[in-house]
Order: C-alpha cells, then structure tokens, then sequence
C-alpha cells in the first residue's frame, strides 16, 4: 500500500480556479507546495479541481480574447492580423527559389553520384601518379653537374 493520496482543502480549491487565470500548472503546483505529477494525478481524479481548472483558464482566454476583439475592431492592425492568423486560419507564405549556374536548374547529386565522383577523382589520380612513376624508370638517367670541392674555411 502506498502513500495516501494529496489533497486539497475546499479553499485551495476555489484558488486554482484564481491561480489558473496566471499561472501554469508547474506554477500552481508550486504554489501548493506540491510536485507537477501530484497536481495532473489530483486533476485526473478530482472533478471539482478539474472543473475548476478549466474554468480559470476559460476565464482567462476570454477576457484577454475580448481584449483583442476590441483591439482589433478599432483598427489596430497587428491585432487583426494576429486573429485572422489564429482563428481564421490565414497564412504567410513565402516563396524561394534557387537556380543554378547561369540562372538554370540546380543539379542535386546523390550520396551515391558524389562517391562514384570521389572514386573516380582518385582513381584518375593514381593512373597519373603510375604514369609518371612509369615515365621516370624508362628515362635514361641524368647526370647531375659536379659541385666545386669545398675551400677551407681556416
């Protein structure tokens, strides 16, 4: 059997209510001196701080909804736009376009396109590296010129 179930007094209740309208639930559970999984597991339970919850938040939504409502018709215009973005669904759309050298496509290579690239490079290498290893051993040796002995530096 484990601990006996937090709960709260009929007066905290009527504060999440209050609490609700400013706080997150990390915040009320906070203020309640209680851990953020106590607070959900006390909402999942308890109708009447469910309720109350809700209600809070509601309360909050509206009155700052109403506040824009007004805002927006009388006139101000990042208030109009902020509620058609979020309640009727409007959008910005922004459109880029790339083009590649000489404004025509752009070549996307695969993984596989850039590796057979890469091994074909040094695979190009190593054949020029084999001709001039090639073309050095069938030369005939050159002679170096004869350096002057060294004069004495006493």
């Amino acid at each position: 059997m484990g601990r006996p179930a937090k709960e709260l007094t009929a007066s905290q209740k009527a504060e999440v209510e209050t609490l609700a309208a400013v706080l997150s639930t990390a915040q009320i559970a906070d203020y309640f001196g209680i851990g953020r999984t106590t607070f959900f597991a006390m909402l999942e339970r308890d109708e009447e701080i469910a309720e109350r919850y809700k209600r809070g938040k509601a309360r909050a939504i509206g009155t700052i909804a109403q506040s824009l409502l007004v805002k927006a018709r009388g006139g101000d215009t990042t208030s109009m736009i902020f509620y058609l973005k979020t309640q009727a669904g409007w959008r910005e759309k922004t459109e880029v376009e790339h083009s590649g050298p000489g404004g025509g496509p752009v070549v996307v290579n695969s993984d596989s396109e850039r590796l057979l690239a890469f091994l074909e490079a040094i695979a190009e290498r190593q054949r020029a590296s084999s001709d001039l290893i090639e073309s050095a051993r069938t030369r005939e040796p050159q002679q170096l010129p004869q350096l002057p002995p060294k004069a004495d530096a006493r």
